[in-house]
């Protein structure tokens, strides 16, 4: 049985050592790290997040762990394997066989983004939180990427007027105190006069801050317990 087992495991080893199966597999792996990392990042987060400022039992509470936890687990692993598979289709497949085209990677995001992200549950037609805040937390950084881009010296990727050095230089030390003070302007006028429409766990954070701290009865719960 031993001996079976190990004969069995040199030949996939040899399978997936092999170069002629790299990209393919890649594929595979990509997949599975999606699901790894997912699994990582979504379960401590959910967890805190849900058994401090969620009602309900503990049952019904590790229950929307679980349940976050494997959307954001699976999406990621759905993802990377359309958007790997699809590279490799493309450069294998496409214009120039064999040589990966310039824009494959934008087409294979699009594709990925647009099947695993772009949907609404068939349930309640609404679009999971869970992919509300994958979207938003990329393209944050997508936005952030675009303005580094665009102030970068002449003869890069800047545009014409905020690359020139001595602009540059200047957008880039001042932009972020102006970001982050309009950001942080934008979001409390949104929560004191719109907070519907700002994504609910945002606004479940705000409201345990600045609602909830504005009322107490005791001692208890003015420092010890927030109601």
């Amino acid at each position: 049985m031993a001996t079976t087992l190990e004969t069995a495991k040199a030949a996939i080893e040899r399978i997936v050592l092999d170069p002629s199966y790299h990209d393919l597999l890649a594929v595979v792996k990509g997949a599975r790290n999606g699901a790894v990392y997912g699994a990582k990042v979504r379960f401590p987060h959910a967890l805190v997040m849900v058994i401090l400022f969620r009602p309900g039992t503990l049952r019904q509470k590790l229950s929307l762990v679980l349940r976050a936890t494997r959307t954001h687990a699976r999406n990621l692993a759905r993802f990377a394997f359309i958007y790997k598979l699809t590279c490799y289709l493309l450069k294998h497949y496409g214009a120039t066989p064999g040589k990966e085209g310039r824009y494959d990677t934008f087409l294979a995001g699009l594709l990925g983004g647009y099947v695993v992200f772009g949907g609404r549950s068939k349930k309640s037609g609404k679009i999971s939180s869970v992919n509300q805040q994958i979207v938003i937390y990329v393209f944050a950084r997508v936005v952030l990427a675009l303005a580094r881009l665009a102030v970068k010296p002449e003869g890069g990727t800047g545009l014409p007027l905020v690359s020139r050095e001595n602009v540059s230089g200047a957008i880039s030390y001042y932009a972020w105190p102006v970001f982050a003070a309009t950001s942080w302007a934008a979001v409390m006028h949104l929560f004191r006069y719109h907070p519907d429409d700002l994504q609910p766990s945002l606004r479940s954070s705000m409201t345990y801050i600045y609602q909830q701290s504005d009322h107490w009865d005791s001692l208890r719960n003015f420092i010890w317990h927030n109601k």
